[in-house]
């Protein structure tokens, strides 16, 4: 009897995790992660990819996927060929991550030796571009983006109006057009504004109701008080804070359950509690002192989101101010979000202690103020005062936050000394998602511990 084995090329990984594998540097951005398992999926759906006939049709499937995640490098170890979209599909991918012979814009390389085919010409870009948001989901198009911005020097060529027509904007475009805006010609600053704005709105959408609703119940609970006026009470909250002071009342004599009357007490109200009386001035003030510095992008086009939706909201007074080695003040220009991000200039040195010298000197108020300052805290200034500061904000009333990052890409390299050394003061530092912040604001405002996650990474 002959037995036969056969090796399932689905079931071993042979170290390719993405297109044109066989370079080392390529997993170090998008390459890698997003491309392969969604690639999969969208090449086996593409409407007009070739689709085997033979009687091993499940191998042949196999292989066709395998080869389009090894890439045209790979094709003969494979034996497959690609037809249609899928061609069309390998073609754009391999411009990107292959190991063509043509040169990154500017002239140089691109990663880890390898260069790609895009060319340098601004129209070759954007017909790229808009073959990819033709072949791929939104999620993928973005990152392969980043990667021709971060792989093959693109960022210059964004200064460019088709190019930024073409493009899938995200916040991490937002933050790389707000690194080149001094740069950025005249015929080209109306289209970035478009593309900011498109990106702004989107996220004003998607965090406005949930922020607000949030924060409003925390700022009713907040203005709680304990002597109303009459026409002010909480009865509701009155009734189940004072049961413990129920007292029976007698009924006629002679009278019970048995003649149908039934027994009836009172409540002894011992404590009161009332609505905060509607008023026109804030009840809570927040100051956001946002760090600047290159690393902190998306950072800064969340947190600008954030402080014009909580400006919006007249229960708050909201200041803005954001920092590098200089502070500027952008209040003013909270009503629009875009403004404030153009307000900004990423890149340079940091220093928090002169940033937080500046928020200290506008506290009027400080057992009604929350301070939240969003730095990767790599301090620049006077690493001592800036400790002072905080714990003196704290010693007056201040309600004090600090986010390592407001963003959705988890805990970013940060000073862990200086964070430590914030947590000691009641300050921990952690990183925030922007489903997240509105809890966060809500207990610090209500002036309850805040909803850290991960704590044990926090230390």
């Amino acid at each position: 009897m002959t037995t036969t084995t056969t090796t399932d090329p689905g079931a071993t990984d042979p170290g390719a995790s993405a297109h044109g594998a066989t370079d080392p540097g390529a997993s170090a951005h998008g390459a890698t992660d997003p491309t392969r398992e969604t690639m999969e999926r969208t090449t086996a759906q593409a409407p007009g990819a070739a689709r085997p006939t033979a009687p091993h049709a499940p191998d042949a499937e196999r292989l066709r996927r395998w080869r389009m995640v090894l890439g045209a490098d790979s094709a003969d170890s494979t034996g497959c060929a690609l037809t249609g979209q899928d061609a069309a599909m390998d073609g754009a991918l391999n411009a990107l991550y292959g190991g063509g012979a043509g040169k990154k814009p500017g002239g140089g390389r691109g990663a880890g030796g390898r260069s790609a085919g895009l060319g340098a010409s601004a129209p070759s870009v954007a017909r790229w571009l808009g073959d990819i948001r033709s072949y791929f989901p939104s999620s993928v198009v973005q990152v392969m983006q980043r990667d021709a911005i971060d792989r093959l020097g693109l960022a210059a060529l964004l200064l460019e109006p088709e190019m930024l027509e073409a493009v899938e904007a995200d916040v991490h475009l937002v933050g790389t057009l707000l690194s080149l805006n001094k740069a950025m010609p005249e015929t080209t600053k109306e289209t970035a504004r478009a593309v900011v704005r498109k990106v702004v709105e989107d996220l004003e959408k998607r965090l406005e109701s949930r922020t607000r609703a949030t924060l409003s119940g925390a700022l009713d609970r907040s203005a709680r008080i304990s002597r109303p006026r009459h026409r002010d009470i909480d009865w509701n909250r009155t009734i189940r804070a004072n049961l413990k002071n129920y007292l029976p009342v007698p009924g006629p004599a002679g009278a019970g359950s048995a003649g149908g009357v039934k027994e009836r007490g009172t409540i002894v109200p011992e404590r009161l509690i009332g609505y905060g009386r509607a008023s026109r001035s804030a009840k809570k003030d927040v100051v956001l002192c946002i760090d600047q510095s290159g690393s902190m992008a998306a950072s800064v086009v969340y947190a600008s989101v954030f402080g014009a939706v909580l400006a919006s909201m007249r229960t708050l007074s909201t200041r803005l101010v954001v920092f590098d080695t200089a502070v500027v003040d952008l209040t003013d220009q909270l009503d629009d979000p875009v403004d404030v991000l153009f307000g900004t200039q990423l890149g340079g040195g940091t220093d928090i202690n002169r940033a937080l010298a500046y928020c200290q000197s506008k506290i009027t108020r400080p057992a009604d103020t929350v301070v939240v300052l969003i730095s990767d805290l790599y301090e620049g200034g006077i690493r001592d005062e800036m400790l002072k500061r905080v714990a003196a904000m704290k010693a007056s009333g201040v309600q004090f936050v600090t986010l390592l990052a407001l963003s959705d890409e988890g805990a970013p390299a940060y000073d862990h000394e200086h964070a430590a050394a914030l947590g000691a003061l009641g300050a921990p530092a952690f990183a925030c998602t922007p489903d997240l912040f509105p809890d966060v604001m809500a207990a610090a405002i209500e002036k309850r511990p805040l909803p850290i996650p991960d704590k044990e990474t926090q230390q």
